[in-house]
């Protein structure tokens, strides 16, 4: 139940015929002056979904908006009617109508392959398209784009011979006029025109020297115009082919009008959905001009229902000297109670929650930020400003009793009650008693409820209810002048004896006014001021230790970090002592080789089978020892660092001021893709005894390492320019395909030498043996929302892996906030990837901290 008087004084009108002058074709706009809000959560959510996406468009190519077209919705009656024509500029205003459509539903094929825009496609597929065509195809065999009739050949013979009239006409009177003889007899060497005809303007006394016929005759009866007979008959055939044009072109008119008339359903059909559009789009128009977002809504997909909440929200009409309020209610609590100056923006706030909800159930977005919430109301009920009627005999409390009334009898759970100034307008006694009892009977209601008020009976049972929650407009005491921002959880003060001063009230009768406040009053003043203070002072301690937490949690990570940095630090060291110990390795393998050779020369004993096995079996021990520390402690710092990984998310979703690590950093604590080396055991482990121990096997201890063959997939090395690169397909006989770097060229095998392969290319090199990598393309824009984090890294890595094979250079991530999980991966493989030449959040109207753009060397 939406009353006109309530939603003109909360300014509804005027924000919607405002966001109504977005839209580009006069009849849409003119359906949506007439929109008023809906009570269905589905419908309104479809709404908001439409102008989301167009959100999303607008920002990326703003000229891809509707185009705009010219009214049409009065012609369809008229293509009803058998035998009935359309003129000119009817027919232009359904091309530009045929026009829009078009360019509508092609931009929205064309960027729907890069933004997820599934409802404005689904809009755009239920456009007849084809038949707005077939009847654009029509129109434009008559007009031109803009509008002009064409040049058609039966046109064109008739329009010659009109030219040909003219000429003649000229020709004809051109005699009279230079006739030199004549030039007694003529007023005026130039022909006139008198009834769309060409005139002689002849003296009066000489008008017997020219035959003709006399048209008019001047006021002053001096000179008299005469069309001369020859031209008479030339002006009869010029009128008449001139409506033999007028007839051919209706004739041309009736007949495109019957073509297109069999499209008028179809027309109308268009004509629905392009309106949607106009509508919609106007909104997103209007939402990116004053910085809007969405509100959420508080009816959660379990049925439950969290509590509204307005985050920095500004009032659209006060523009830029709008002060950003927040209102944040709690479960359970449907009643605010808004205290405080008069000036100070009670009332104003009353006004504002009431005029965002209407706005949200329209499907407008809001100026607020991120995190704003609305319920879905079904009546609004509304006591604001002063209602007194002399017609109608009414009192100012009269008038407030009758709206209360009204809100009283008829408000139900669904509701939102608007009371300005409860209890105001009588005695303060009975005020405040009526008051508490017409809040009593909407708690029961389970209406939502906006009070404002300056009593103080109605503050303390603001407190005394568990429905309800305080809150007060803040109040600068250094200036005695309102600051406009709302508190919540306190009541406020009045201020009256201040403000009167300020406004000249004399101060003796200022401290007059004083004395007569009871004791009860004052101590009820100095609760409210404690109160304040007391608040005050929570959220200033509060911010206080969280600074302090925020301060040791850095220090104790950088910490961490630093231990992390210095134990892989020694690892490295480790790990670089095991491949010098390669070299032990390789002359141990000399050993063998002569051991091995020593026994197929001479008699096999077995002493000297059981010095070889003393000597394996001590090597391998030793290296299993040294190899085993080794990866004891490197699993030890992997598990440290993934500890310390999940502290920093945890922090990082703790606060937006974060920790950020810097790449440089990061680097040391990300988790690296090594190839993974054959380590001495496993070289050993191919020295098997029993090869040894048979004197007639053929078999080197190196042939038992699989051998490396030319196939799809396979790492080689270009002999010639020594530059690495991976097999893609063999084109012929000792001819392979091979993919280095960006580049893909074909190389006679000869000139190629295997790698092994390396498990950090491994995805690479299947992808491009399959071919997929030769067919796939980089995003612009990789959108990973939706996606579980190990999904996400994947479908990461293949995008940075087709930059490096595309020579892609610049790209952006789409992970969206939520609880910074995702956000923290994508960051994290970042850092570690070593083409990654720089990464950074996108600026805060390009996405925030919900985007990424990522620059490779």
């Amino acid at each position: 139940m939406w009353h006109t008087k309530t939603l003109e004084d909360l300014a509804y009108f005027r924000i919607r015929d405002s966001i109504a002058a977005f839209c580009v074709a006069s009849e849409s706009q003119e359906l949506f002056k007439q929109k008023h809000p809906l009570t269905d959560l589905s419908k309104i959510e479809e709404l908001k979904d439409l102008s989301r996406e167009w959100e999303l468009i607008l920002t990326k190519n703003p000229s891809l908006a509707v185009k705009p077209w010219e009214s049409i919705h009065s012609f369809f009656k008229i293509l009803k009617v058998q035998g009935a024509t359309l003129d000119q500029e009817q027919f232009y205003a359904i091309l530009t109508f045929t026009l829009s459509a078009s360019f509508f539903a092609l931009s929205i094929s064309e960027v729907s392959k890069e933004l997820n825009i599934k409802n404005l496609l689904c809009l755009s597929q239920k456009l007849p398209i084809s038949e707005a065509e077939q009847v654009r195809d029509e129109i434009l065999k008559v007009l031109t784009k803009d509008g002009k009739l064409k040049d058609l050949q039966i046109l064109k013979e008739i329009r010659n011979q009109i030219a040909v009239l003219h000429s003649e006409i000229a020709g004809a009177l051109k005699k009279y006029t230079s006739d030199s003889s004549l030039s007694q007899v003529l007023a005026s060497s130039v022909p006139v025109f008198r009834a769309e005809r060409q005139l002689l303007a002849v003296k009066a006394n000489m008008k017997s020297r020219i035959s003709g016929i006399i048209h008019e005759v001047s006021s002053t009866g001096q000179t008299i115009f005469i069309e001369p007979d020859e031209v008479v008959r030339k002006n009869n055939e010029l009128i008449q082919k001139e409506f033999e044009l007028q007839i051919e072109i209706k004739k041309i008119f009736t007949e495109l009008t019957q073509k297109i008339a069999p499209f008028t359903d179809s027309l109308r059909s268009a004509l629905k959905t392009m309106t949607i559009l106009d509508q919609t789009c106007a909104v997103a128009l209007w939402g990116i001009k004053n910085n809007c977002t969405y509100a959420l809504p508080c009816l959660q997909n379990d049925k439950t229902s969290l509590p509204p909440q307005l985050i920095a929200a500004r009032h659209p009409l006060l523009g830029e000297k709008a002060v950003p309020i927040d209102m944040k209610f709690l479960e359970g609590k449907n009643i605010l109670i808004i205290t405080g100056p008069n000036t100070g923006g009670k009332t104003v706030s009353l006004k504002t929650f009431a005029l965002f909800s209407l706005l949200n159930q329209t499907g407008f977005p809001l100026p607020t930020k991120d995190g704003t919430r609305l319920p879905v109301f079904k009546s609004l009920f509304a006591d604001i400003g002063d209602e007194q009627s002399i017609d109608q005999s009414l009192s100012t409390f009269s008038a407030h009793m009758k709206n209360i009334a009204a809100a009283v009898k008829n408000a139900d759970s669904s509701s939102l009650v608007l009371l300005d100034e409860l209890g105001s307008g009588t005695d303060p006694q009975e005020g405040g008693a009526i008051g508490m009892a017409v809040l009593d009977q909407l708690i029961e209601k389970k209406a939502f409820v906006l009070v404002t008020t300056h009593h103080g009976i109605l503050k303390n049972y603001g407190y005394t209810n568990a429905a309800c929650i305080n809150a007060s407009v803040d109040f600068d005491n250094a200036t005695l002048s309102p600051t406009y921002r709302l508190l919540m959880g306190v009541p406020g003060e009045s201020h009256a004896l201040d403000i009167a001063k300020r406004a000249g009230l004399p101060s003796c009768t200022v401290e007059k006014a004083k004395s007569y406040i009871n004791n009860e009053q004052a101590d009820v003043s100095t609760l409210i001021k404690g109160l304040t203070q007391k608040y005050a002072q929570i959220a200033k301690t509060e911010m206080e230790i969280s600074s302090r937490e925020r301060q040791l949690t850095e220090r104790e990570l950088k910490f961490e970090q630093k231990n992390l940095q210095l134990k892989e630090r020694e690892i490295e060291l480790k790990e670089r002592e095991k491949i010098e110990s390669n070299d032990f390795v390789a002359e141990t393998h000399k050993k063998l080789e002569n051991l091995v050779r020593t026994l197929r020369e001479g008699e096999i004993n077995r002493e000297k089978t059981l010095r070889v096995k003393n000597f394996l079996s001590s090597l391998s021990k030793n290296l299993e020892e040294e190899e085993l520390s080794l990866q004891n402690e490197k699993q030890k710092w992997e598990q440290q660092k993934v500890a310390f990984e999940e502290k920093l998310k945890e922090n990082s979703m703790r606060s937006e001021n974060g920790i950020l690590i810097s790449k440089e950093n990061s680097k040391h604590s990300s988790s690296k893709k090594t190839k993974k080396k054959l380590s001495n055991k496993e070289a050993l482990a191919f020295a098997k005894v029993s090869d040894i121990e048979n004197p007639y096997a053929q078999k080197n201890i190196e042939e038992k390492i699989a051998p490396l063959v030319f196939k799809e997939g396979a790492e080689v090395t270009h002999r010639p320019t020594k530059t690495k690169g991976v097999l893609v397909e063999n084109v012929r006989r000792g001819l392979w395909a091979v993919q280095i770097g960006s580049i893909r060229m074909n190389i006679k095998e000869k000139d190629l030498e295997l790698l092994p392969q390396s498990k950090n290319k491994a995805s690479v090199s299947i992808e491009l043996a399959s071919g997929t990598f030769g067919k796939a393309k980089p995003e612009f824009e990789l959108r990973l929302l939706g996606l579980r984090e190990e999904e996400a890294i994947k479908a990461l890595e293949r995008q940075l892996d087709l930059c490096q094979i595309h020579n892609f250079k610049n790209f952006s991530i789409i992970h969206g906030k939520g609880n910074g999980i995702l956000q923290q991966a994508v960051q994290d493989y970042l850092n570690q990837y070593p083409a990654v030449k720089d990464f950074h959040y996108a600026s805060a109207e390009d996405g925030g901290f919900g985007k990424t753009w990522v620059e490779l060397d």
